[in-house]
């Protein structure tokens, strides 16, 4: 025993203090410990030598190789040894835990959300990766649709977008074939979802064998052909956003795992974090944090006639798309369409040489 108090000579992985944007906060280790080792008593397997290593670093290092994609020997020196990570990573995903931790805080959030602890309904896609060299030929597969050569998630989520099931196959499996297994794997986990909802991809067969074996109503969310650009479907949003969640951790962007089932073990420790900073915000009572921060105050504007006011807006911030409702409230001009109105002839006789492309959008709607 050394002086940190681990076992494993020259680590000092229980004197660690987080130092890294992907470890868990104190606050975040409060919500997550309790959970982590209650699920661990429920999966061990023989009683044995204790574990050597702190768990909490254990977990701030699986975050980070997920969170950073870096190598797992590529380790910093302040977490545990990368044999014993990676050792640790196999053992407990292999044994379920980081998606019984995910069942676990994903009850607790719809909880919160004034839920039942159970979802009713969930939506399904799937997300075509590309695969680096490490992956074997045998588990690859080229989509046709994407032209990506690579594997395959086929995931369910709830309706808060929360994970609920995922398997990875190649990316040759088409959408409705890899629905099948993931399908059957949520009725086995949950018997109490009723409904799915689908994109076209998945019309066809799938909705007949789906009501008659599984029981699940299968309801396809269909893009009208009269839509032109970025619409947000009902529904299938949900989805979409998940995976978005998921690629912002750098491991889940390409696919370096040779097995499959090692990249779905790292896409339920991505949803982990995920779902423990998530939760933790919510306890706090806090609101998600921004992307971007605040723009900069507004400048004095010292002009006396209207026009020379919104030269001084667009002259202190030259790269923001103003909207002519912004520019109405900032001077306190009631009637906004008549203010664009005078915009555009401004913009049209040379006195306004940059307008933001937003000046012309949606007339307010009179209640």
């Amino acid at each position: 025993m050394n002086a940190s108090g681990c076992a494993s000579p020259g680590c000092a992985c229980r004197d660690r203090k987080p130092a890294y944007p992907s470890d868990l906060a104190d606050a975040a280790w409060l919500v997550l410990e309790r959970e982590a080792r209650g699920v661990m008593i429920e999966l061990v397997a023989v009683a044995g030598r204790p574990m050597v290593h702190d768990l909490r670093a254990m977990l701030d290092a699986i975050n980070y190789v997920t969170r950073y994609g870096i190598e797992w020997r590529a380790l910093p020196v302040d977490f545990p040894p990368h044999q014993a990570v990676y050792a640790f990573f196999l053992r407990w995903s292999r044994r379920g835990l980081p998606e019984r931790l995910a069942g676990r805080l994903r009850g607790r959030l719809r909880i919160l959300a004034g839920r039942a602890e159970l979802p009713t309904a969930g939506c399904v896609d799937s997300q075509t990766v590309r695969a680096a060299e490490t992956v074997g030929a045998a588990a690859c597969g080229y989509d046709a649709g994407k032209k990506l050569k690579g594997q395959k998630r086929h995931i369910v989520v709830d309706t808060l977008g929360l994970l609920l099931c995922v398997i990875v196959t190649a990316a040759s499996v088409q959408d409705r074939d890899g629905a099948h297994p993931v399908l059957a794997l949520l009725r086995e986990k949950f018997s109490t979802i009723r409904l799915v909802w689908a994109d076209g991809g998945y019309a066809g067969r799938l909705q007949a064998w789906a009501g008659q074996v599984l029981g699940l109503a299968v309801t396809i969310v269909r893009r009208s052909d009269d839509l032109r650009g970025f619409v947000v479907l009902p529904r299938r949003w949900v989805v979409e956003r998940t995976f978005a969640w998921l690629v912002r951790y750098r491991r889940l962007v390409r696919i370096y795992e040779r097995r499959p089932d090692h990249h779905e073990a790292l896409i339920w420790w991505a949803a982990v974090h995920q779902m423990t900073r998530r939760l933790t915000r919510e306890l706090a009572g806090r609101p998600p944090a921004s992307r971007w921060s605040a723009p900069p105050p507004l400048p004095d504007l010292t002009s006396s006639d209207r026009r020379g006011k919104v030269l001084q807006l667009l002259a202190a911030q030259p790269w923001r798309a103003w909207k002519g409702a912004e520019l109405a409230a900032i001077l306190g001009i009631e009637n906004v369409n008549s203010f664009r109105v005078q915009l555009s002839q401004w913009s049209h006789q040379g006195h306004i040489n940059k307008i933001g492309p937003a000046l012309y959008g949606p007339m307010p709607t009179s209640t």
